[in-house]
């Protein structure tokens, strides 16, 4: 089988805002990709600038090519050093660049992620079964099982009845497919203000706005570990291992903030002590009503029935006050909020508390006009000390007490060219308005909201293995001793 010129492929890597401009982190190399056994020798590097992890990717694949092609290397592009910054992630805006600038000389568009190794061979065959003439948007795909909030309950009656792509095994637009999307974004751009969840929003604006256009699903793209056997014959495989940066934060460096009301003290607060608070070493309860059976702080804020943004500046001016001198890390919670600590803070260890980090699931509001981003409440926002500096320095501040809290955190960043930074490992939501495969290559950090589940099962489900490996190997040891 003759394979597609490699100046037929562009390939994308750096989608996510792990690696975007700006974030001061440090990183964790990658592993390598795989082109027949060549496995570059890279180490593993710290960058002030949080760059190293999307420039890693580009090396990676150009070192597979080296070993796998005699042609033109791939051009390899990263999402977040595109114009405009600020919403560069969310594709769209891209699309037309793509579409001027490679319309002529490249077939494919093919993005991934920075976690995402690819087989360049595997790759370039199997691009070559699809007619490059015509129009594909390839992916793994993904369904959901039922209808979620996430996705404003789209296809209610049938909801797996729609496919969206699995970003982290790659996903592909031939370029006559991407020429009809530019031209139709530029007509029609996408109406609604807020980006929420990436993958299904692509694949419903391609679905509505270009005649039915579906996802093709391609059993080459997968999201396997890339030392799994069942990654063998893969194109690509995702490495879900959460980051190796070090020695994971230690406990004492982080305060954690819970917000909570009256109403929920015997309701949502008996979760959290059943399940992660025994993990925090310093934290507290913030309420609208001391209780010291818990025990609570009151902010002395009025409880508002949403946004609650006077009590989490009221909590963050607290921090300063109290905490800003001895702790590196504030992070902020809702009390129905479900979350691992220990896994935090291994991620935390990749990021440098004297610099400004905003961290958590980013969403986005009004990207199309000029907006910005923000990092969504629910799943958890962890603030570095300099973050908080800078931010209770300035002077934005709550238009009113019941203004959405993490929305107006978002304008305050953005004002001050604080980048936020992304991780899909915290979560708005439940378990169960994800995609089941989308969760298997996962080892998440957070999830939200206690409505139709049980918080205590779902919380041991899917974060609290930690724990339990910890004891059950204590419990081992004791035998043996």
């Amino acid at each position: 089988m003759r394979l597609p010129a490699l100046a037929h492929v562009v390939a994308l890597a750096g989608r996510v805002s792990l690696a975007v401009r700006n974030v001061r982190a440090a990183y964790p190399e990658l592993s390598p990709i795989q082109a027949d056994g060549l496995q570059p020798p890279l180490p593993a590097q710290k960058c002030s600038e949080g760059t190293c992890r999307s420039a890693s990717a580009s090396a990676r694949l150009l070192y597979s090519c080296l070993a796998a092609c005699s042609t033109k290397l791939p051009k390899v592009l990263l999402i977040d050093e595109l114009e405009p910054s600020e919403s560069a992630w969310t594709i769209f805006p891209a699309i037309p660049y793509f579409s001027d600038t490679y319309g002529r000389n490249s077939s494919w568009i093919f993005f991934c992620e920075e976690e995402t190794t690819i087989s360049l061979p595997k790759l370039l065959m199997t691009l070559q079964k699809f007619e490059k003439s015509k129009n594909w948007f390839l992916g793994r795909a993904l369904h959901d099982e039922e209808s979620t909030i996430i996705h404003h309950y789209a296809f209610t009656e049938n909801p797996s009845v729609f496919k969206y792509p699995d970003f982290a095994a790659g996903w592909a637009l031939s370029m006559p497919l991407v020429r009809r999307l530019s031209d139709v974004l530029l007509r029609d751009p996408p109406s609604s203000d807020f980006t929420i969840d990436l993958k299904h929003e692509i694949a419903l604006y391609i679905w509505k706005k270009l005649d039915g256009q579906e996802l093709t699903h391609v059993k080459q793209f997968c999201s396997e570990d890339p030392t799994s056997s069942k990654a063998a014959e893969c194109a690509t495989a995702f490495n879900s291992a959460l980051p190796v940066c070090g020695s994971p934060v230690q406990k004492e460096d982080m305060f954690v903030a819970i917000k909570t009301c009256r109403k929920f003290h015997k309701d949502r607060v008996p979760v959290v002590k059943k399940t992660w608070e025994k993990q925090a070493t310093h934290y507290e309860y913030y309420s609208d009503y001391a209780d010291n059976t818990i025990p609570t702080a009151d902010l002395r804020i009025p409880n508002v029935e949403r946004g609650h943004c006077g009590k989490t500046f009221a909590i963050l001016e607290r921090f300063m006050e109290l905490y800003v001198g001895r702790m590196s890390w504030l992070i902020i919670v809702d009390d129905d909020t479900l979350i691992s600590l220990p896994r935090l803070q291994k991620l935390l260890g990749c990021y440098n508390p004297h610099q400004a980090v905003f961290l958590g699931e980013r969403y986005g509001y009004g990207l199309q006009a000029g907006g910005y981003n923000y990092i969504t409440g629910g799943g958890g926002m962890v603030f570095s000390r300099e973050a908080v500096r800078r931010l209770m320095n300035s002077k934005c501040r709550c238009y009113s007490n019941d203004a959405p809290d993490d929305m107006v955190l978002g304008m305050c960043f953005s004002s001050l060219g604080i980048t936020v930074t992304h991780s899909p490992l915290f979560h708005q939501a439940r378990p169960t308005d994800y995609a089941k495969d989308y969760l298997a290559h996962q080892i998440p950090i957070s999830f939200h909201k206690h409505w139709n589940i049980d918080p205590i099962k779902v919380y041991y489900k899917w974060l609290g293995q930690d724990e339990e490996k910890q004891q059950h190997g204590q419990k081992n040891l004791k035998q043996e001793l």
